[in-house]
């Protein structure tokens, strides 16, 4: 059988032709070899260099090579956090004719650190912690987009700091399984072997000395389960709020927000005793909230701004009486979302922007303007505990917060088409 190297994109194949394939990979020279750190594996891994990249090349059989690289070009397009598949190479030989396994290809995770090297010198507790914070939210992200995992571990796992936090990525996909959603059972069974798994690496760890001894590797290994379901909670739990409490669904909103999750979608009933609020969460990719004011409301915002602006706007939409939510058994019947957005720019947005821009000495970017309008808001609501609206707030910023701020140097006449 000859070589085949099946990959996506076409510039692939020719930075691997030169590769030895025709040798076992325990046995590649170091000339194409990269001496970076890596984890555990039941299979034969190295990291090569390829071009001007560095890859990851894991001998393992054709069909879960297959399977494999599938799956994580699958998760690719869900942006779930996961190494990124290059190729499968098959067809290996010896220069004898001796058949050779196939290997899996992945991109090298710049700036990842197996968890291992980062036990090399003793790690604080805290610093642990924050490991199994990033890790709980990796399998809450893939069991929301209906991945079952089937072998959650940190030696699966690679981390990259974040900004005095870590952030994981899931590395091997081999065992898993994806499904339109995952059941109780099913999420359960993940987390179970997620708490054996890493008590034994735990173990493992202090049987070396390398464990801080605050550490319990068993009490340790539960940990992961109690993190994921009190994030787990958050994420899906319905809330029920008093009527005129809409301030309640923005801190909702917030909390999601500060746990890395963006609000695609929120679905609200209203009844005799209050709102039904249900909020589905999803992982978006980055611009995606730019792109989506833009193609809304035709705004052209920073990400964060447009993110905040996308909020007010499904809260808005969610008080008018010809509002039909997403996936409610009317949808399609009310009005499409860019006739609401369009009316909520002409009826919300531009008045109040340009009713304070004309009050106030500071100039502005109009998003951020509004920005500062619903923040003010917020605050205003959270302080007195009831709902304040719009025009109220402004009025208080006009008077309390813009007023005591100095005149730019320059205006750029570009402010003025809000």
């Amino acid at each position: 059988m000859a070589l085949q190297i099946s990959a996506t994109n076409p510039e692939h194949p020719g930075l691997l032709l030169d590769l030895p394939w025709h040798t076992p990979l325990e046995e590649w020279p170091d000339d194409v070899l990269v001496p970076l750190p890596r984890g555990i594996s039941r299979h034969v891994v190295r990291h090569v260099r390829a071009g001007d990249e560095v890859v990851v090349v894991k001998e393992i059989a054709e069909r879960p090579a297959l399977r494999e690289y599938e799956l994580l070009r699958t998760l690719d397009r869900m942006s779930i956090p996961s190494v990124d598949p290059l190729a499968v190479v098959t067809g290996r030989t010896t220069a004898g004719g001796a058949d050779l396994e196939p290997v899996l290809i992945t991109r090298h995770l710049d700036g990842s650190i197996p968890y291992r090297s980062m036990f090399e010198t003793t790690v604080r507790p805290a610093t642990v912690h924050r490991l199994m914070d990033a890790l709980a939210v990796l399998l809450v992200r893939l069991h929301l987009g209906g991945f079952a995992w089937g072998d959650c571990s940190l030696s699966n796992t690679l981390f990259r700091r974040d900004a005095g936090a870590f952030a994981a990525y899931l590395v091997d996909a081999e065992t898993g399984e994806l499904h339109p959603s995952l059941s109780d059972g099913q999420r359960a069974y993940d987390i179970d072997l997620a708490r054996v798994n890493i008590s034994g690496e735990m173990l493992d760890l202090e049987a070396a000395g390398a464990l801080h001894p605050a550490l319990d590797p068993i009490r340790f290994g539960t940990e992961i389960g109690e993190r994921y379901e009190a994030l787990w909670s958050e994420l899906t739990r319905t809330s029920v709020y008093p009527a005129g409490k809409h301030h309640y669904m923005e801190r909702r909103i917030r909390r999601l927000n500060d746990l890395g999750f963006d609000v695609a979608e929120m679905q609200i009933e209203h009844a005799d005793h209050g709102d039904t609020v249900t909020f589905v969460p999803k992982v978006v990719d980055a611009g995606h909230h730019q792109r989506q004011l833009l193609r809304l409301t035709g705004l052209d915002a920073e990400e964060n701004q447009a993110r905040r602006l996308l909020n007010d706007l499904e809260s808005w939409m969610a008080t008018q009486a010809d509002y039909v939510a997403p996936g409610s058994r009317d949808a399609g019947l009310g009005p499409r979302p860019e006739v609401l957005a369009h009316r909520w720019v002409r009826e919300v947005f531009r008045p109040v922007v340009r009713a304070v821009r004309d009050r106030v000495p500071q100039r502005m970017d109009p998003a951020e303007l509004y920005h500062e309008l619903l923040e003010h808001r917020w605050y205003l609501s959270e302080r007195a505990q009831h709902d304040i609206g719009l025009e109220a707030a402004a009025d208080d910023y006009v008077r309390n917060v813009a007023d005591g701020r100095p005149e730019p140097e320059s205006e750029d006449p570009a402010d003025d088409d809000a």
